[in-house]
C-alpha cells in the first residue's frame, strides 16, 4: 500500500491569498478555494476573499486564535470535507503553514495537505516602491509575542552588519521598531532609502519613500499592515523609485 492511499479523511489546503486585492491572487489560490467546501480564516481575510465562498461553510477566527484555526482545519478535514485554510501573503511566510504542519506531525496525523503560495507582503511592498529587492535581503518579524525581543534585535543588527536589505513585517510593537531602526541607523548612512507601504494593493494604500534620517516624521503611519523596507548601501532612489542594483553595472556598459 503506497503513502497516498494511508492519507485519512479528505483534504487540506493551506492558502495564501496575497495582499488582499483579487488581482493579485494567484490562480491555484483561486483553484483551491473554489475546490473547498469548507474555509476557515481570521475574520479580516475572511472578508478579503468574500467572492469566492457562497455556499460554502466559513469558519472565522480573531487575532492570536491561529492554533484554533489549525485545530479546527484538520478537524474538518479529517470529517472528509475539502478545507481551505486561508492566510494573507505566503501561507510559509509567518503563516498558518508552518504551525498546521507542526501539528499535524506532533500528533501523528497523516493527512493530505497541499500548500498555496501567495504573493508575499515583501514582494508586494517592494513592486509599489520600486525595485529594492533585487539583490539578498533579509525578512524579520518585529512581533515579539511568540520570539524574545532580543532576538529579534540580534537578528536586525547581524543583517545590518551583512549589508542585506532589510523588510520589516509587523512592526505594530512602536518600541521595538525604534530600537530596530536605531540599530540600523548606526550602522547605515543617513540617506539610506526607507520605503513604508501601509494597506499594498487595498483601499487607501499609502506609499512612502524617505531616508534613515527622516523615517520617524511617518511613525503615525504605521500600524500592523505596513511594510517597511531600508535598502542597503548599494540602493538608490531615481525617478521617485528605490532600485537596488544588481550589480551589472560594474560589468556591463549600459
Amino acid at each position: 500500500m503506497n503513502n497516498e492511499e494511508k492519507k485519512e479523511g479528505g483534504k487540506l489546503y493551506i492558502v495564501g491569498v496575497g495582499p488582499g486585492n483579487p488581482r493579485i491572487r494567484t490562480l491555484e489560490a483561486i483553484e483551491s478555494i473554489k475546490k473547498s467546501n469548507v474555509i476557515v480564516a481570521y475574520t479580516t481575510y475572511a472578508e478579503l476573499i468574500k467572492d469566492l465562498t457562497e455556499g460554502k461553510e466559513v469558519i472565522t477566527a480573531k487575532m492570536k486564535e491561529e492554533i484554533f484555526r489549525t485545530k479546527v482545519s484538520v478537524e474538518k478535514a479529517l470529517e472528509g470535507n475539502v478545507v481551505s485554510l486561508v492566510s494573507s501573503g505566503d501561507p510559509q511566510v509567518y503563516g498558518m503553514a508552518g504551525l498546521t504542519l507542526e501539528y499535524i506531525c506532533r500528533k501523528g496525523i497523516n493527512l493530505d495537505v497541499e500548500i498555496v503560495p501567495g504573493v508575499t507582503a515583501a514582494n508586494a511592498a517592494a513592486a509599489r516602491l520600486g525595485s529594492p529587492l533585487s539583490l539578498d535581503y533579509v525578512v524579520l518579524s518585529l512581533s515579539d509575542l511568540l520570539i524574545p525581543r532580543e532576538e529579534i534585535l540580534h537578528k536586525a543588527k547581524m543583517a545590518t552588519l551583512g549589508d542585506f536589505v532589510i523588510v520589516l513585517y509587523n512592526p505594530i510593537n512602536k518600541p521595538l521598531l525604534l530600537e530596530t531602526m536605531k540599530i540600523i541607523r548606526e550602522n547605515r548612512k543617513e540617506d539610506t532609502p526607507v520605503g513604508i507601504v501601509k494597506k499594498a494593493y487595498r483601499e487607501n494604500e499609502k506609499d512612502i519613500i524617505t531616508n534613515l534620517k527622516d523615517w520617524e516624521k511617518y511613525v503615525n503611519e504605521i500600524d500592523m499592515i505596513t511594510t517597511i523596507i531600508v535598502g542597503n548601501s548599494r540602493t538608490f532612489v531615481c525617478n521617485g523609485k528605490m532600485i537596488t542594483p544588481r550589480g551589472y553595472s560594474n560589468k556591463y556598459e549600459f
